[in-house]
């Protein structure tokens, strides 16, 4: 019906060629920083599951993938899930080589719940573990769930009458970081994190098929660090801090 409110399931998105592309950019990150394959990986949020499942084949057979979410949207289902609710992972501590937070952080609920999600990413990390954390910025030009100029902007009390009154929806129901917002929640998470939003900028020339996308991937460095206040999704490297290890037992 015309003029009728949008509801909303959840913000997953199960576009299973962009969510393959984007398989290929996290692999080109991390395996920068770690080899993969024989790793343990988990998913928070696997949403189409494209991703999880492209990382099978990565981590090959000497690996294990395990993928978690919410609810269950899965369009590829070749790898153990489970159902969860809020941040608590159903996991022991130091389970995981690796962990996948992608576009996660924002949906979790409050700075709390925040800090939460950050501190299980930490508890199942193993000790030389690495996890990659992508999330929209709060100062992105046009919010990307609901598509709206400026919405992250305005003072949270605003935002969802901006939201009823655009007619995309009865609630704004995301809770988008800003870069220093981020790092904060990620040290008191005790968890160093390494910025790596230039490099994936760099890496859309090889991986995306768009013509702005490529040209935007081959402009110099400087223009690169220029626009990185207006790039609308941070990109991370998260590792355990030493001093976060609990202490040996006695």
């Amino acid at each position: 019906m015309a003029g009728e409110i949008v509801e909303r399931a959840g913000h997953e998105s199960l576009d299973a060629e962009s969510r393959r592309r984007k398989a290929e950019k996290i692999r080109a990150i991390l395996e920068r920083e770690r080899p993969l394959a024989g790793a343990s990986l988990l998913e928070i949020g696997v949403g189409s599951g494209v991703i999880a499942s492209s990382f099978r084949d990565v981590v090959g057979p000497e690996g294990e993938v395990h993928g978690v979410d919410v609810r269950d949207s899965r369009l590829v289902r070749d790898f153990p899930f489970e159902l969860v609710e809020g941040t608590r992972l159903p996991f022991p501590d130091r389970s995981f080589d690796v962990v996948l937070s992608n576009h996660v952080v924002e949906h979790v609920g409050s700075r709390d719940d925040q800090l939460d999600h950050l501190r299980e990413v930490a508890r199942v990390l193993s000790a030389d573990g690495i996890a990659y954390l992508a999330t929209p910025s709060r100062w992105t030009l046009v919010e990307p769930h609901f598509h709206l100029p400026l919405l992250s902007w305005v003072p949270r009390a605003a935002r969802s009458p901006y939201v009823r009154l655009a007619r995309r929806g009865p609630a704004y129901d995301c809770e988008l970081l800003s870069r220093s917002e981020l790092l904060a929640l990620a040290a008191a998470a005790g968890l160093d994190a390494s910025e790596r939003t230039l490099e994936a900028m760099r890496l859309m020339g090889t991986i995306e098929s768009r013509a702005l996308a490529r040209r935007m991937a081959a402009a110099p460095g400087a223009v690169h660090r220029a626009l990185l206040p207006l790039v609308p999704t941070l990109i991370f490297v998260l590792r355990r801090r030493p001093e976060a290890d609990p202490a040996p037992a006695p």
